[in-house]
């Protein structure tokens, strides 16, 4: 007789003694394989691990398993994958799908009545904690009975007491494992037992366990290692519960960082068992499927340790450096319009990616959905290491709580990949762009008009002060040549005759009498015609009064010094012609001198 077959019947007569000393501690965790599930065990350990085929990726440990998964609750990133989309049967793993539909439509403080149909329709031989017909719980017991004890009959009621019946509820549970985007699970009924068309895969078990973890409730009550339900309506005696998942602390297999789980087993299902545990910031949930006891706990155990040891999370905002907003490839364009986006678009600092220790973010490649179906959402980003799918997050409008960011370049000018999903009139992007260009343009626009028309009142105004200027220097010019004339006639005038003795007719023919005598004719002619100064008129109107008025003042008063040294110097030379000096008269005059 082999030594295994020494030790199944040994443990077989252990069992019944305990079974018949202790009926209620005797538990389906415990059911040792037979040989021929002993060798089957050791043959599903040749069976490939799909996850050792990536590129760069930690190696993981052999179990014999008919299938695992290791992966990350918050990104859902596979760290190990073997076997994970074969339809396998979940037993009572089945609960976690159940508990999750009740919490999400229940209080904890309602009442739940077990029906005839819960108790009279669930095998006696299956894991119960005998509830009777009538009898009232809570929907918090009820959850311990299910998750702690594993209770058949509390399935069966609780499914009733959400879904009216069970056919609803089983309804629900599909309709929820499509949501979370199972495809390989099909329930019918809400406890796990036994039959063809109750099944799941690995992965789709692995997803639904990310749901239930992701609440805090479920969290509590499935690491929870002993509970009491107290006594009810028709029983007196309390029901104490203590959880069948042996990695809970306290427990054989206790493990550090243990949230729960739930375990389950069936003849043809084997072992199953989910477990989530968190270690330094990572929350892992571990799926084994048709494993053998005590197996699955240290399975699960290896496949934790192997994923706290190899990977390691990272903050995608804060790692992202590689490219940013402005980046052309981003819009499929050249044109880098938009300057910097950090006060319009921001990565969504929720998101992480889960990779191997050692390697460096950028080595991550990302691809891009531009219909990411995420109110506030622009796009949404994945991140792979080769074709696994290592986390991911969104690029979102910015809110008032605008953070500095580098964006990630989707698409880089030199690589073949193309956008994912991408819908030419979704645009959202482009339109941002577009609205803040043209604002810019308006902006600048009417800046520059305000500058031109500054720019035209300024040159107005200039150009009034240059004629105003102008007309000044015009003035000052004319009296200086009239002074400069006068010195030159006077100096001419001594250098012809220097003994100063003039002519009548001499006299006459000096340039100085025949401007006066010009002058004198003007001032007769402007007398009658009613002349006036057009020069004058016009800078009396343009406000410069004053200015004219003094300057004006001081050629005639220069002139009048200059007409009355002719004078003087005229009776000096001709004694005879004194008092004509004064009041010239024009030429055609009968009275003119008689030169």
């Amino acid at each position: 007789m082999s030594k295994s077959t020494k030790m199944m019947i040994a443990f077989a007569v252990i069992s019944i003694c305990a079974l018949l000393m202790f009926p209620y501690r005797v538990l389906a965790v415990d059911t040792l394989p037979n040989e021929e599930n002993t060798t089957l065990w050791e043959q599903r350990k040749q069976l490939p691990i799909e996850s050792n085929t990536i590129t760069g990726w930690p190696k993981g440990p052999e179990n014999g398993t008919e299938s695992a998964i290791l992966m990350d609750v918050d990104t859902g990133t596979i760290l190990y994958s073997k076997n994970i989309n074969e339809r396998l049967y979940p037993a009572s793993t089945t609960k976690i799908m159940t508990a999750l539909l009740v919490v999400e439509n229940c209080q904890m403080d309602e009442v739940v009545t077990f029906s005839d149909e819960a108790i009279d329709n669930t095998e006696w031989g299956s894991s119960r904690i005998g509830i009777k017909k009538g009898e009232q719980l809570t929907v918090e017991q009820c959850l311990y009975g299910l998750l702690l004890g594993s209770a058949n009959e509390v399935a069966y009621a609780l499914a009733e007491h959400v879904g009216g019946d069970l056919t609803t509820f089983v309804g629900m549970m599909n309709d929820k494992a499509a949501q979370l985007g199972c495809t390989n699970t099909h329930f019918v009924n809400a406890s796990g037992l036994p039959d063809p068309d109750h099944y799941v895969s690995a992965y789709d078990l692995a997803t639904i366990a990310r749901a239930f973890f992701a609440n805090e409730t479920l969290c509590m009550i499935s690491g929870t290692e002993k509970y009491v339900i107290p006594s009810t309506n028709l029983t007196a005696e309390e029901r104490p519960q203590e959880n069948h998942h042996k990695m809970i602390q306290g427990r054989k297999y206790a493990y550090d960082g243990i949230i729960g789980g739930k375990t389950g087993y069936t003849n043809d299902a084997r072992q199953t068992l989910v477990t989530c545990a968190q270690r330094d910031g990572m929350k892992l949930v571990c799926v084994v499927m048709k494993d053998e006891s005590p197996y699955q706990f240290t399975d699960t155990a290896d496949l934790l340790d192997y994923g706290f040891a190899s990977f390691e999370k990272k903050n995608i905002a804060d790692n992202e450096t590689r490219y940013n907003i402005r980046s052309a490839s981003f819009f499929h364009t050249k044109l880098d319009i938009m300057g910097s986006s950090r006060d319009i678009l921001t990565l969504n600092r929720d998101g992480s990616i889960v990779i191997p220790k050692g390697m460096d973010f950028n080595e991550a490649t990302v691809k891009v959905d531009y219909d990411p179906g995420a109110e506030g959402a622009v796009a949404r980003l994945d991140y792979f290491v080769g074709e696994n799918r290592v986390g991911g997050t969104t690029l979102d409008y910015a809110t008032g709580d605008r953070s500095r960011f580098e964006f990630a370049n989707i698409i880089t000018d030199t690589s073949d990949e193309q956008p994912v999903s991408y819908r030419p009139d979704h645009k959202t992007v482009f339109v941002t762009v577009s609205d803040v260009v043209r604002k810019l343009f308006m902006i600048v626009g009417t800046l520059f008009f305000i500058i031109l028309v500054i720019t035209l009142i300024m040159r107005f105004i200039n150009s009034a002060r240059r004629a105003r200027m102008k007309k000044r220097k015009r003035y000052k010019k004319r009296s200086e040549n009239k002074r400069y004339n006068y010195r030159k006639r006077s100096e001419n005038r001594r250098r012809r005759n220097p003994e100063g003795e003039l002519t009548p007719r001499d006299m006459y023919m000096q340039p100085i009498y025949k401007e006066l005598q010009k002058r004198s004719a003007d001032a007769s002619g402007s007398a009658d015609k009613g002349y006036y100064d057009e020069d004058y008129e016009e800078d009396y109107d343009t406000g410069f009064e004053e200015e004219y008025d003094k300057e004006y003042d001081e050629d005639y008063q220069e002139d009048y010094e200059d007409r009355i040294y002719d004078e003087e110097q005229m009776v000096k030379d001709f004694p005879g012609m004194k008092g004509y000096g004064i009041e010239l008269l024009p030429l055609d005059h009968p009275n003119r001198w008689d030169m």
